[in-house]
């Protein structure tokens, strides 16, 4: 069983102190082809979403991502952010949170190719760092 991400819990965790502090919880997010928000939004392939409980409508925050719908000019649209897209999430009135290296996971996992003479030999996935904003 492969290992789960430790990604969603911290989001989820930060998300909840903004809420218990009175904080607005600010995601920043790597645009990719698997991201849906709205396009004329994002500025060099990233975009920074309010999450808050105020600026969203049926927020979930699962392992899977982030679903949210939300207004942009007005008019409302529903959002989707994978785990693996998501580079941070934050306060935006002290800047304190947590912010991760981006991650670029394909929608269909590949199967191992088999080396002549032996068994696959699996890369491990690389470590997660944390990085102190202040």
């Amino acid at each position: 069983m492969p290992e789960r991400s430790t990604k969603p819990y911290l989001v989820r965790a930060i998300h909840e102190w903004c809420a218990d502090c009175g904080y607005t919880p600010y995601l920043s997010v790597k645009v990719d082809e698997h991201t849906r928000v709205p396009m004329e939004y994002v500025k060099n392939g990233e975009i920074v979403l309010n999450l808050s409980y105020d600026a969203t409508h049926k927020l979930t925050i699962d392992n899977d991502g982030v679903r949210f719908a939300a207004r942009f000019g007005g008019v409302s649209r529903e959002c989707s952010v994978p785990v693996g897209a998501i580079t941070g999430i934050f306060a935006r009135e002290n800047g304190q949170g947590l912010f991760f290296e981006p991650e670029s996971a394909p929608a269909v996992p590949a199967e191992p190719k088999a080396q002549p003479g032996g068994d696959p030999q699996p890369t491990p996935p690389p470590r997660p760092r944390l990085q102190v904003v202040k």
